[in-house]
């Protein structure tokens, strides 16, 4: 039997209401959830002792079971006549104080200020199906119905699915009109919906309860909503009520794909579970839903927790690592949850109890099996926050410690516009004083960013390039300072450089002096200054003539809205890349760290390089998204496989230093693997 409308414009018409109590018959018809669902809600800001108006009544048992429950004063009216007469006759004699009256809302007969409640379940949704013109006309005369048919201090409460522009109206009349504006979410409604559905073509969306209380005038608006638990948010405008409401109906969308379907034509599905505080609500957890193929002795679905600290790493950090966690779990469906910085989680267990019911949302319909956790370790890690900072530039920061594998503690730089990525990151070594007084030390031949050590290598080729000076010290410029590491590696390592560090950001200075212990001294030195206006300055000033025996960009974007996020699009501009080549002269070595993902955009870039060097070579790093681009002009590379192989001198050479200066046991670069990973 067809009893749901073929067109949106449906719902709005006499005709369709009428045709469609005729085939129910007395089957009742509950469109948001039943009376023991709503119950809770409409206890709160519904008396026994109401006057109550329920408008576009049909044949629910709403008005029946809350008369039921000693609400006795409560008229029903509807505009189908068909409903009107089916719910006289079975209430005349159980219920014979109710009234059934057939009545358009629009335009009622009854008295200004008559009733204490107005309950709206559906109704209004029913009648604003869309924006026209018409359609708010109706809308129009209905509210301004309610308003006049509602003493001062009485509630409007309409139980609704709150469609954008359904939300997006009521905002706009009733505190306009001197009303205080509440939204609640009802859990049990659509809980209800979601229980009772076998079929994959009901969707169990949010259920929300208005409460409009008149009052003759307030002196600012009041706006309030409870989307959570049980204590009330009062907020600032409106746009605040709506982006949070729309934000739950997208999530309640893709819990009802997910339970229907796979995503496996997806990358996968990034959901924020938030808690409620008193400042509002906090992001807790973020988790990343992804399916993979069925296969035989797969489960259906894992929930995978990541430690705090470890959410960086490649294999959670990235799509393309997730993917390869959810292969090796060997499930179907894998959801990956990262807990947030600035939380507190006490342990494992409790981790798991707060998920359970949060994870089912993201499960395959019909799954009754319990949900296996799986994760690294036995704990939820160690994170400490040792500071709190503010930059103009780069907004919030974090410096925090936090344990790694086999104990190892590491303090970061993590910038909370761009939380995935690790700023800047050192290893802590703990050393035993007198006394039996522990003193932490950062190991300076630790390097968290591997491109750091292949940018290193370009170094390395440029000190061994034949000069015209006599000069035995080399200098070296890193436009890019973050924490410090890569600078503070090379002063250690390369004992004949003189490193100048340009660095936009001042507060960046004090993080790598107070917590990454950089040191100035006669070889190193950090300009604060912009990038690109000192490279300008240092080809301008004649006087001085400037030179550089390799340049090094490593400095990140601000806009993430790009393809590009390493280096800055300003950074790559003609005249910022001719004055490189220039500083650089004919023997020097121009090193680029480059995050790309767009492929057009890196083809331009390479091409856009070869225009200034002659020679230019790439270094992707396997799972990760940085590549090192080396450029140079030297009359010394007489074809790129020559200058290739030269790269293998420079590479042996950063190791015989590293392991003589002690700061590796072991051969840092892999000689043979990025020999052959260099690419023209």
């Amino acid at each position: 039997m067809d009893l749901l409308p073929k067109t949106s414009h449906e719902f709005s018409q006499t005709e369709y209401w009428n045709s469609f109590f005729k085939k129910r018959g007395d089957k009742a018809f509950e469109w948001y959830g039943e009376y023991l669902e709503l119950c809770v809600q409409l206890h709160k800001y519904i008396k026994q002792k109401d006057q109550i108006l329920m408008v576009g009544c049909g044949n629910s048992k709403l008005s029946m079971d809350m008369y039921d429950c000693g609400f006795q004063n409560i008229t029903n009216i509807d505009i189908s006549e068909v409903a009107i007469r089916q719910m006289s006759e079975l209430n005349k004699m159980n219920r014979p104080v109710m009234k059934f009256l057939h009545m358009d809302a629009t335009s009622m007969s009854f008295l200004n200020e008559e009733f204490t409640v107005v309950l709206d379940k559906g109704t209004l949704d029913a009648l604003m199906t869309d924006e026209k013109q018409e359609t708010i006309s109706t809308i129009t005369k209905y509210f301004n119905e309610i308003c006049r048919v509602l003493k001062n201090g009485g509630r409007y409460v309409c139980i609704s699915l709150l469609q954008e522009h359904i939300l997006k109206f009521l905002l706009g009349y009733f505190p306009a009109h001197g009303c205080m504006f509440r939204v609640i979410r009802c859990f049990d409604a659509e809980q209800k919906t979601m229980e009772s559905s076998s079929s994959d073509d009901v969707m169990a969306m949010p259920v929300f309860v208005v409460v409009i209380t008149k009052f003759k005038a307030l002196p600012t608006p009041i706006l309030e909503m409870c989307l959570g638990g049980d204590k009330m948010q009062r907020v600032v405008n409106t746009d605040e009520i709506i982006e949070s409401i729309v934000s739950v109906q997208k999530a309640a969308l893709v819990c009802n794909g997910l339970a229907r379907g796979n995503i496996i034509d997806c990358s996968e599905i990034k959901m924020d579970l938030l808690k409620k505080t008193a400042e509002g609500e906090t992001p807790r957890y973020t988790v990343f839903i992804l399916d993979q193929p069925y296969a035989r002795g797969h489960g259906k679905y894992a929930v995978f927790i990541v430690p705090q600290g470890r959410e960086v790493e490649w294999m959670f950090a990235t799509p393309e690592g997730r993917k390869k966690v959810l292969m090796s779990a060997k499930y179907n469906r894998l959801a990956i949850v990262v807990m947030h910085r600035d939380q507190k989680y006490q342990s494992l267990d409790e981790v798991k109890a707060e998920l359970n019911d949060s994870v089912r949302n993201f499960a395959p319909r019909g799954l009754k099996d319990m949900i296996p956790y799986l994760t690294i370790g036995t704990d939820v890690g160690h994170r400490e926050t040792l500071i709190s900072g503010f930059s103009n530039l780069s907004g919030e920061f974090r410096i925090e410690e936090v344990e790694g594998d086999n104990g190892q503690l590491f303090r970061r730089l993590i910038f909370l516009s761009n939380q995935s990525v690790v700023q800047s990151e050192a290893l802590i070594q703990t050393i035993k004083l007198k006394g039996n007084k522990m003193k932490k030390k950062l190991d300076k031949g630790y390097l968290a960013c591997q491109h750091h050590l292949y940018m290193t290598v370009g170094v390395q080729m440029a000190i061994n390039a034949p000069f015209s000076k006599g000069d035995l010290q080399r200098d070296v410029l890193v436009v890019g300072l973050g924490g410090g590491g890569l600078c503070t590696f090379m002063h250690e390592l390369l004992k004949k450089t003189r490193i100048t560090a340009v660095e936009i950001d001042p507060i960046m200075l004090e993080v790598a002096e107070q917590f990454f212990e950089l040191k100035q001294d006669d070889r190193f030195h950090v300009v604060i200054d912009d990038g690109v206006d000192f490279l300008e300055r240092c080809v301008t000033d004649k006087e001085k003539n400037i030179k550089f025996n390799a340049i090094l960009f490593d400095v990140d974007s601000k806009d993430l809205t790009l393809g590009m996020s390493c280096p800055p699009k300003s950074f790559l501009e003609p005249k910022v890349v001719k004055a490189v080549k220039t500083l650089i002269g004919k023997d020097g070595v121009f090193v680029l760290n480059l995050v790309c993902r767009d492929d057009q955009l890196r083809d331009k870039v390479i091409g856009d390089l070869k225009k200034y060097f002659s020679a230019v070579l790439g270094y992707k790093l396997d799972e990760d998204v940085n590549e090192v681009i080396y450029c140079t002009n030297s009359a010394q590379v007489e074809n790129l496989d020559k200058w290739k192989k030269s790269f293998v001198s420079s590479a042996r050479n950063l190791n015989l230093q590293a392991r003589e200066s002690k700061l590796s046991k072991e051969d840092m670069v892999d000689v043979n693997d990025f020999l052959e990973q260099l690419k023209i």
